[in-house]
């Protein structure tokens, strides 16, 4: 029997809120080095990152609970304008885009970006991969540690990041896990759990350790942490090609739809 897949607005709710998290759980020195902002806007959330150096963390999601309008996106444009934001991305699920969305896209200068799959498996249907490495949960005094690979996997400066992701990795929300090469921590990966649903978030692994089952084993781990706590489903998002996509798919996820990422400029 298969079973219906979750709902776009328990998609994008929940990473909404694991990206509000990250964000207005820094420390506060750091949020005033990065110059965070977050609010609440019509049913989803706006984040922005001022003096962020890689364009990536300063969105708008989770747009689930109440029509796309254009009077909705003019108000992310004014909360972007009055923050100073340079560039953000405004991400809503495609079968929640009303049928003027090229019109409303214009007005406001919006251009499509890259793709994002949504993604979701039912947890007894997944395929558990493994790895040489050793797989665990993250304890308190390997936070730094768990920080450094995060940001060094995607390529990102730890100026301002460093502080941020480090204390993620001790947040209760959260369930941070890792996979080490002897005492090396060579790739993490975490979890966010919201009722039945469990978000797979911040796969990275080192360079040097690519190949060798890392995430795959990572994404057996938090799905059985995730069993464990009551869970029923595990999703996640990822580009629209590359390795990401393809460990979840050998996984047993499955692409629920492609969403576009909507740019603004100021």
């Amino acid at each position: 029997m298969k079973h219906p897949r979750p709902a776009p607005d328990v998609l994008e709710g929940i990473e909404a809120e694991f990206m509000l998290r990250y964000q207005a759980d820094a420390p506060p020195a750091t949020q005033e080095q990065l110059g965070i902002r977050t609010a609440r806007i019509g049913g989803g959330v706006a984040l922005s990152m001022r003096h962020d150096p890689t364009h990536y963390w300063s969105k708008a999601l989770g747009f689930a609970g109440s029509p796309v309008t254009g009077e909705l996106i003019g108000e992310l444009v004014a909360f972007y304008r009055a923050n100073e934001t340079v560039r953000a991305g405004i991400q809503i699920a495609p079968s929640l885009l009303p049928e003027d969305w090229d019109d409303i896209a214009v007005a406001h200068g919006l251009k499509p970006g890259s793709g994002i799959h949504k993604l979701a498996g039912r947890i007894e249907e997944l395929t558990f991969g493994g790895s040489d490495l050793r797989i665990a949960a993250i304890g308190t005094g390997d936070a730094h540690q768990w920080a450094t690979v995060l940001l060094t996997g995607f390529g990102m400066p730890p100026a301002g990041l460093l502080g941020m992701a480090e204390a993620i990795a001790s947040n209760p929300a959260f369930r941070a896990f890792g996979a080490w090469d002897g005492d090396q921590l060579v790739a993490v990966g975490n979890l966010m759990i919201q009722g039945p649903v469990a978000s797979l978030n911040a796969g990275a692994t080192l360079p040097a350790y690519r190949g060798r089952g890392a995430q795959s084993a990572l994404i057996a781990a938090r799905a059985r942490a995730a069993a464990d706590a009551g869970c029923q489903w595990v999703v996640s998002e990822t580009g629209e090609s590359g390795a990401s996509l393809n460990n979840m798919l050998r996984a047993g996820l499955e692409s629920v739809y492609l969403r576009r990422n909507w740019i603004w400029e100021a």
